[in-house]
C-alpha cells in the first residue's frame, strides 16, 4: 500500500539527503515535481501513468532537450517509487541525448590563459583546476588536510556520486601550495582556497576569473572551468595514457564516458594508418627496384654529355 505524506517536499528532501543527494539536485528535483503537480491538478493520490506520459509528451512537443526531459522522468520516477512506495511502472523510454564534442583548448592557448592572470592566488587556482581535473565544485570545497603534497596526490571528498577518489598533484605546483599554506596559515580543516574574508570562493568567483583572463590572452575561445576539465583528460590520452587510467581520475562511473576525449585528441595519436598508404608505398619500391642503371658506356647520348661536361 503507497503512502502519501502530508509534506511532500519535506519527505523528498529527508529522502535525497538519506542518499546522499547534493542540495543542488534536491531543489532540481522540487522544481520538476511542482512543475508535474500544478500540469496535472491532481493530487498523488490520484495521479497515474497515463498522467506522467502526457507530461513528458507535453515536455516533447514544446521541443525541449532530451536531458531536460530525462531529468523530469528521474524526478517524478523517484518521488512516487522512493518517497511514495506508489508501485506503479513508468515504462517511458529516455530521450536520447546527442553527444557534443566538449570545448577543448590547445597546450598553448593554457599557457596564454595562465599568463594573462596577474593575481598570483587566482592564477595558482586555475593551474590547479588544469592540472588536476576537478570539477569547480570539488575544488572551492578542497581542505588542507585533503592534500598529500609530499606523495603528490589529494583526496575529493564526498564528490558526484556522494564518492571519495584521489587526484594528482602537479610537481610543479607543490611549491606554490606549500607556500601558500604557510603564508595564510592554513589549518588542515579549512578550505585551501578562500577569499580576502576566509571564506571559501564560490564557484561564480572562479567563472569571472576565467572570462577576464580569456579576454586579456586573446585565445578566442569562452573558457569555462568544465573546459579546463575537459582539456586536461585530453592532454593526458594525448600524452599516452590510457582510457582507464583517465576514468579513474575523472570520477567517471562508465568508461563510455571517458571515450568522448579520444575524438578530442590530435590526430597524431590516431595509429591506424589509411590502406591507401601502403599500396602506393609498395608500388613506389617495386617501381624503385625495377628501374635499370642507365650504362653510360652503351649510350652515345650520355658519353657526348659526359665528355660536353668534362671540357
Amino acid at each position: 500500500m503507497s503512502y502519501i505524506p502530508i509534506n511532500w517536499k519535506s519527505s523528498l528532501e529527508k529522502e535525497c539527503k538519506r542518499r546522499g543527494y547534493s542540495p543542488k539536485t534536491i531543489k532540481t528535483y522540487t522544481y520538476c515535481i511542482e512543475r508535474f503537480l500544478r500540469f496535472t491538478g491532481k493530487g498523488l493520490d490520484r495521479i497515474g501513468k497515463k498522467d506522467v506520459r502526457l507530461f513528458l509528451e507535453t515536455l516533447s512537443e514544446r521541443e525541449r532537450s532530451g536531458s531536460t526531459m530525462n531529468v523530469y522522468h528521474m524526478a517524478i520516477r523517484f518521488l512516487f517509487q522512493n518517497v511514495l512506495d506508489k508501485r506503479i511502472w513508468i515504462n517511458i523510454s529516455y530521450s536520447k541525448v546527442p553527444e557534443k564534442i566538449p570545448a577543448i583548448l590547445a597546450k598553448d592557448e593554457i599557457k596564454k590563459l595562465f599568463e594573462s592572470i596577474e593575481n598570483q592566488k587566482h592564477r595558482l587556482m586555475i593551474e590547479f583546476l588544469y592540472s588536476s581535473g576537478l570539477r569547480v565544485s570539488e575544488l572551492v570545497n578542497l581542505t588542507v588536510k585533503d592534500l598529500n603534497i609530499e606523495n603528490s596526490y589529494g583526496w575529493v571528498r564526498r564528490g558526484k556520486g556522494n564518492k571519495d577518489r584521489l587526484f594528482i598533484l602537479a610537481e610543479s605546483l607543490k611549491t606554490k601550495m606549500h607556500n601558500l599554506i604557510t603564508e595564510e596559515k592554513l589549518c588542515p580543516e579549512v578550505c585551501l582556497f578562500s577569499n580576502n574574508k576566509k571564506m571559501k570562493y564560490n564557484i561564480s568567483s572562479l567563472q569571472k576569473i576565467l572570462e577576464k583572463a580569456s579576454r586579456k590572452s586573446k585565445i578566442g575561445k569562452r573558457v569555462s572551468p568544465h573546459a579546463l576539465r575537459h582539456s586536461f583528460a585530453t592532454h593526458l590520452i594525448e600524452n599516452g595514457y590510457s582510457v582507464s587510467e583517465v576514468q579513474g581520475l575523472l570520477g567517471h562511473k562508465s568508461p563510455e564516458t571517458t571515450l568522448i576525449y579520444l575524438h578530442t585528441s590530435a590526430p597524431t595519436l590516431i595509429k591506424v594508418k589509411s590502406p591507401i598508404d601502403q599500396l602506393y608505398n609498395e608500388q613506389n619500391n617495386q617501381n624503385f627496384q625495377t628501374r635499370q642503371p642507365v650504362n653510360i658506356q652503351n649510350n652515345p647520348q650520355c658519353q657526348n654529355k659526359a665528355q660536353n661536361n668534362l671540357e
